[in-house]
């Protein structure tokens, strides 16, 4: 059992001059099952101390296969489920809350010398308070732009895939390739043409342009690939 005091210097920003608080609950009484629970209070929105952020993120992983002499020589899934909402300060939990899971399946193959993982999400979060903002002509956390508001109300779903290929020659290194398909229902990625104006950024962080709008795209495919070293 963990308790937090959360002071802004780690994953939330600490604004309005107040502490979030929260905990984690790890129980893993097998070497194949691990159950966690995060949970979480705040307030977290700039320049509106009156309203309260609450969070709990919780996920399950099993390793439901263990063979070393075999081709398959582990596999092993994860679950993890989100949810939340902010209130008071001019909203509440039955219009601006957040909804997520992810979901993965990962197995190694020969003497863990090979490794396939496939799986991914899905959100939704009505204010868009969670989603980042593109970084639209500078845009940032505090400045925000009209390009992509995140009004009380504006929605937000996404869901991506994601399938990933190690090859695995010594325990400390790994080489992966690895493809992500993102999606959302309004515009969100950036296309061809970028989300910088002609010439560079331009007036205030996030300001609109004149004659010029950012290429925001619905959906975004991805290939990666990296070399991975452990030390």
């Amino acid at each position: 059992m963990e308790p937090w005091l959360v002071n802004g210097w780690q994953s939330y920003g600490r604004f309005n001059d107040g502490y979030g608080v929260g905990g984690q609950v790890l129980w893993r009484p097998t070497g194949w099952l691990s159950v966690v629970g995060n949970q979480y209070y705040g307030s977290d929105t700039l320049g509106n101390p009156g309203r309260k952020r609450v969070h709990t993120d919780d996920s399950v992983m099993v390793k439901y296969l263990d063979t070393p002499g075999g081709f398959v020589t582990k596999a092993a899934a994860s679950l993890t489920l989100d949810a939340g909402c902010e209130f008071g300060g001019g909203v509440d939990c039955g219009s601006q809350y957040f909804l997520g899971f992810m979901a993965y399946h990962r197995a190694w193959f020969l003497q863990d010398r090979l490794a396939l993982t496939v799986g991914g999400g899905a959100i939704t979060n009505p204010g868009r308070y969670l989603v980042l903002l593109p970084p639209i002509n500078g845009t940032t956390a505090a400045s925000g732009t009209p390009y992509f508001t995140a009004n009380p109300g504006d929605r937000y779903r996404a869901w991506d895939f994601q399938v990933a290929a190690d090859v695995i020659p010594r325990p400390f290194i790994t080489f992966r390739v690895e493809f992500n398909h993102r999606a959302a229902n309004v515009p969100y990625f950036s296309g061809p043409g970028g989300v910088t104006p002609p010439g560079g950024n331009q007036g205030a962080p996030g300001s609109l342009v004149d004659g010029w709008s950012p290429d925001l795209v619905k959906t975004e495919n991805r290939l990666t690939g990296a070399l991975m070293v452990k030390l």
